[in-house]
């Protein structure tokens, strides 16, 4: 993960901000590739267009040619300063990488920037109703905490993870420096659909909606809102099971122009405002649009046969789950909510300011209907 670094004065103490494309729009310019064979993770930085003529020098941007970065898979630790970040509100401790690597992103960016790397072993914590724990928790449990008068129990039903009662399992729920959770998940048809909202001539990039695992075959486009799980099948015999939690909240990450690291002009910077007509359909973030699913790997069943294996494209995939309504993302405390949460939870001994609040509750429904249609294809 990517931070700034900031200085009032030169020896005011750092401040670290967290990069992301939203903000930094520049950071479209940066392609990744992964070589296991080699054990090589390698960043491709491909200055703008204005690199190299008289604009380009003003802002700093003397060379045009593409510049490349090697860092290994699994680097050396023991020198590496600790260092404390945050993503989401969720905390942990990572590792500085060094001035060479950190100068090389400095260069490309023309302020100074820290590459920081989360070792093996080392998460942080899903909040919220993300993780699969918490949005599969006892629906009973879920109607005792709500029907409960005490103010204090009530209080409790809303914030989960924190008052005693609402603990759920953290057992291979931590999380790296991915976003909201390890895998998200969209169909081509809905992909298609958002290029049928461009004028003619354009498509949807899908590589500006990340996802990581792209499935085609839902029988419409946005289907995918209401799976609760799914299943890639890389032989008959063998299952590798995703729990789908939450839906993927969208911001203006969708319009940037990836060859000159800004916001797209024209048709190119128009994605989220055709998005925000009719897909704003979660409760929770009713003011941003939804695309996609956030996913986590189940726990092994060995009871359902085997478990787990390597998917490729060309991979059947079925819907193992299906809900009856969306899920609700929840929301960060709002000021106030804060400021209540803070009294209930000094009265209970417990700090919850960086406890996450839906709006509303939530509830995920366990219906499993199994798949319906022709069977879907892992394409990417």
């Amino acid at each position: 993960m990517l931070f700034k670094i900031e200085k009032d004065g030169p020896e005011a103490q750092r401040t670290l901000t967290r990069m992301t494309v939203t903000y930094f729009p520049q950071m479209g310019l940066f392609t990744q590739e992964v070589c296991l064979s080699q054990g090589l993770f390698t960043v491709t930085y491909t200055p703008p267009p204005t690199a190299g003529t008289e604009d380009g020098v003003e802002a700093g941007i003397e060379d045009d040619r593409p510049t490349i970065l090697e860092l290994p898979l699994e680097p050396v630790t023991d020198t590496l300063e600790k260092v404390d970040v945050s993503l989401h509100g969720s905390d942990a401790k990572a590792l500085d990488m060094g001035n060479a690597i950190n100068d090389w992103f400095s260069k490309c960016f023309g302020w100074e920037v820290m590459l920081v790397y989360l070792p093996p072993g080392h998460t942080r914590k899903v909040l919220g109703n993300l993780a699969p724990n918490s949005a599969n928790a006892d629906d009973d449990q879920k109607a005792v905490n709500a029907s409960q008068s005490s103010w204090l129990s009530t209080f409790a039903s809303y914030v989960p993870n924190v008052l005693p009662g609402n603990e759920t399992k953290e057992k291979n729920e931590g999380l790296t420096f991915a976003d909201c959770a390890p895998y998200l998940v969209v169909t081509q048809e809905s992909i298609n659909d958002v290029t049928e909202r461009l004028v003619e001539g354009w498509h949807a990039d899908v590589t500006k909606f990340r996802p990581n695992i792209v499935l085609e075959g839902a029988a419409s486009a946005y289907e995918e809102d209401f799976w609760g799980a799914i299943s890639i099948l890389p032989s008959p015999d063998r299952a590798i099971d995703i729990i789908l939690t939450q839906n993927c909240i969208r911001c203006q990450s969708l319009d940037i122009d990836y060859t000159t690291g800004t916001f797209g002009k024209g048709e190119e910077g128009t994605v989220l405002k055709k998005l925000m007509r009719d897909r704003r359909v979660d409760k929770g973030k009713k003011y941003s649009p939804v695309f996609g699913r956030y996913g986590f790997l189940a726990e092994r069943d060995e009871s359902k046969g085997p478990r787990g294996g390597m998917a490729i494209i060309g991979d059947e995939v079925r819907v193992s789950k299906r809900n009856e309504e969306r899920t609700r993302f929840c929301t960060y405390i709002r000021s106030g909510e804060a400021r209540f949460a803070n009294t209930l939870g000094r009265l209970a001994g417990l700090d919850v300011t960086k406890t996450m609040l839906p709006e509303h509750g939530y509830q995920m429904l366990n219906h499993s209907h199994g798949a319906s249609g022709p069977p879907l294809q892992y394409v990417g």
